[in-house]
């Protein structure tokens, strides 16, 4: 009833005055309507996602038919996802929240079984109802529809509402560099289909999908992203999804672990726990499978996005503080301002640690970018164990970038193994954008002081610094 009354009745400001009139208009109305009508109701003003206001228009949006005509399972999806619609869109869903969006259903299914409402035998044999994809609203073609995407999702979960941001009147503006933007897309077009040649290169060319975040190390500020060729012929963002394996650049989480437990005179369990808080402390999703042994851990099976990725060697490139990469720099509505938490968070890792693993990745990408780059830099690449992913994850002090190339059949929507494409490329993308995005910035060397109240670097553990890595 509350929701209704909030929904119906109230704006969605969160103010002790509108609690009050919550309360005072929601007992009226149970004393006036029946509860058929309340849900009713509620079901007719929630918002369920893709611009959807009411489960008519929820029905049209998620499986193209009037609510009448909808199954069982498809009511069961439509109840279950008003929970979080941003979050429980099957189209661009997390594995973590598609696992829960699938519990919620089931969850519903079962609770009709038990209200008599649904024969057991027919719930049995009942399967999950994937929705149809999504059709993109008028101008959002090109990258900008993954902008608005990616600060829409950064608002919500920030704690404004679906509803209060879909009810529209904001003006939002981005951290977005324009030159920067433009650098990052001419670079993923051209490394993507500009040297398709030939039928077979085209073929492999199409699927092949691409995403990329760059960010300011020293403040979390997204500069660019590209999530794919077009919005409107790829709605799911490839800069944000996090269902591909990320490989060997989760290696220096790992090597993060063991660092910062010789900094307390610890010896490390070895195992799992561990690796898995650091990789959370550091702003990866670890909900999902990959944690799970030494051999998973050690191959990197755990799924991430090139946002998430970016905002983990930002950490490193910020003494080791939790960088939370932000696209939103401010919203605005009438009197109203909103916005995404403090980009830069607590300390993560220990900030030794944060300057050795630096040290560490300046010597991994001199086998790759050092040659192509006329800056410091740090960085890690490698292909998944799955051969369905390449990533190249690097920084210099001013510019951290995480690019991803993704096998992908374009009309199933699936996995396959990569084409073609492998750490190199990644890396040369890595190193043609870098180039174009800090051209006039002076090249300044990573920060290698210990710094105030911070431990000593232990001599067994500095590494090796390769030959020309140094800048003058």
């Amino acid at each position: 009833t509350q929701q209704y009354v909030k929904n119906y009745y109230l704006s969605q400001e969160q103010t002790a005055t509108r609690k009050i009139k919550e309360l005072v208009i929601s007992l009226k109305v149970d004393q006036r309507n029946s509860k058929e009508d309340i849900l009713a109701g509620y079901l007719n003003t929630s918002y369920f996602g893709r611009v959807a206001y009411g489960i008519q228009a929820a029905a049209r949006a998620y499986y193209d038919k009037d609510v009448d005509d909808l199954t069982v399972e498809e009511g069961a999806y439509l109840a279950a996802l008003v929970q979080a619609p941003s979050q429980y869109d099957w189209a661009v869903a997390s594995p973590t929240a598609k696992r829960l969006v699938k519990r919620r259903w089931n969850y519903v299914l079962d609770n009709m079984v038990d209200m008599r409402w649904l024969d057991p035998g027919q719930r049995k044999g009942m399967r999950f109802p994937a929705p149809v994809a999504p059709e993109p609203a008028p101008g959002l073609g090109g990258q900008a529809g993954y902008l608005v995407d990616a600060a829409r999702n950064e608002l919500i979960a920030s704690g404004m509402s679906e509803q209060e941001l879909a009810a529209g009147g904001w003006t939002i503006t981005l951290n977005v560099d324009p030159d920067k933007q433009r650098a990052l897309e001419e670079t993923m077009r051209q490394g993507l289909d500009g040297a398709a040649k030939g039928k077979q290169a085209r073929a492999d060319a199409a699927a092949t999908q691409g995403g990329a975040v760059s960010v300011d190390p020293e403040n979390g500020r997204i500069l660019a992203l590209y999530g794919g060729r077009d919005y409107t012929r790829h709605y799911l963002s490839n800069a944000t999804r996090g269902d591909y394996q990320v490989g060997a650049v989760f290696e220096p989480v790992t090597t993060a672990t063991a660092m910062d437990a010789k900094m307390r005179n610890e010896r490390a369990a070895g195992g799992l726990p561990e690796v898995k808080r650091t990789a959370g402390a550091l702003g990866m999703d670890t909900d999902g499978g990959g944690f799970d042994t030494k051999e998973s851990v050690g191959l990197g099976l755990m799924g991430s996005s090139p946002l998430r990725m970016a905002g983990v060697y930002a950490s490193f490139g910020h003494q080791g503080k939790r960088v939370t990469p932000s696209i939103v720099k401010s919203a605005r509505r009438g009197d109203e301002t909103a916005g995404p938490p403090k980009a830069v968070g607590d300390q993560a890792i220990h900030p030794t640690t944060a300057r050795l693993i630096t040290q560490n990745l300046v010597d991994d990408a001199a086998a790759t970018t050092a040659r192509a780059t006329k800056r410091p830099t740090a960085g890690k690449g490698g292909v998944s164990d799955d051969k369905r992913a390449a990533w190249f994850v690097g920084y210099t002090p001013d510019l951290v970038t995480a690019i991803a190339l993704f096998g992908e059949d374009a009309e199933k929507r699936k996995q396959i193994p990569l084409r073609n494409a492998g750490v190199q490329r990644v890396a040369d993308l890595w190193s043609e954008y870098t180039e174009k995005a800090l051209r006039g910035v002076p090249a300044t060397w990573f920060d290698r002081g210990p710094g105030p109240g911070t431990l000593p670097v232990p001599d067994q553990m500095v590494p090796e610094r390769s030959a020309g890595s140094e800048v003058p």
